[in-house]
Formats: structure tokens, C-alpha cells, sequence
């Protein structure tokens, strides 16, 4: 997982991220039973995390996501598959919300995105830099469908 993370950072088109995190620091970041992976050939080729967006009761249903898989593998519909997993598990835990942002450059992961339900919710101009860069990210969501 790390070092599919670090080929998304090294594209500098994933993340404002300049280094992976320590197993550690990842794992207790991320919530329980909304992680999952993909593997071919017992080895893994793409990950889905989500990690809580707030510790306020009022936004316990509310995460936020990240996808990633390996540059090889890329096109094949695994991103696709880990995301509709995570939609089914979130919706399961009764999450509401899921949400992520997606620099406008990384075509694919919007693509991605709006194939699995997320709606574009706005872009944040200027949000972060990057190697000195200011960088815009565009705002996606998905509402479970189960919301009444």
C-alpha cells in the first residue's frame, strides 16, 4: 500500500502529501471496516481508505476517502471496483456522506469519481501548495442513497 501511495505522490497529481506516513500514523487515521485492497497474483495493486471528516456527533456520518492503485494496473476498473466497495460498506455502517478532493489535472480520478455516483460540489481555488505551486482541488460527494 505504501508504495503504491508513493507513486501517487511522486505523479504529484494524488496529493499535497511529499511523503507517506508511517504504518502506524495511517492505520490509526483511517476508519475500521472502511479500508479494503485489491489483489492480483497476491500482490497488492490498489487501495480505498476513509477516515472520519470530524469527531463531532453531528458529522459521524460524514467521511472523507482516498483511492489509489498502482500505475500498472491503472484502466483496468480496480479503482472502480475498491470504490463501490467502500460506497456499499459506508452506506452499510450508515454513513451518509463521503466525500474527497481530486486536483482539476488528475482526469482519470474525476472520471472515476462521477462513474461511481459523486457529484462535483465545487473546486477550492489555490487550496494548497505544491513544490512551491498553488493547487487548486475540485470537491466531490456522494450521498448514500438511503438517505430519508
Amino acid at each position: 500500500m505504501r508504495e503504491i501511495f508513493e507513486q501517487g505522490i511522486a505523479g504529484r497529481n494524488a496529493t499535497f502529501e511529499t511523503e507517506a506516513p508511517s504504518w502506524d500514523a495511517w492505520d490509526r487515521s483511517q476508519l475500521d471496516g472502511q479500508r479494503y485492497v485489491a489483489v492480483e497474483h497476491g500482490r497488492v495493486v490498489g487501495w480505498v481508505a476513509a477516515h472520519a471528516v470530524s469527531s463531532r456527533p453531528c458529522y459521524r456520518g460524514v467521511v472523507e476517502h482516498s483511492v489509489y492503485v498502482e500505475a500498472g494496473f491503472q484502466g483496468r476498473g480496480i479503482g472502480r471496483a475498491l470504490l463501490e466497495r467502500l460506497v456499499q460498506s459506508t452506506e452499510a455502517a450508515g454513513i451518509w456522506t463521503i466525500q474527497t478532493g481530486v486536483f482539476p489535472e488528475n482526469e482519470a480520478s474525476l472520471e472515476l469519481h462521477v462513474k461511481c455516483g459523486f457529484r462535483v460540489v465545487g473546486t477550492q481555488e489555490k487550496l494548497g501548495k505544491l513544490d512551491g505551486k498553488w493547487r487548486d482541488v475540485v470537491v466531490l460527494e456522494r450521498r448514500s442513497e438511503v438517505i430519508t
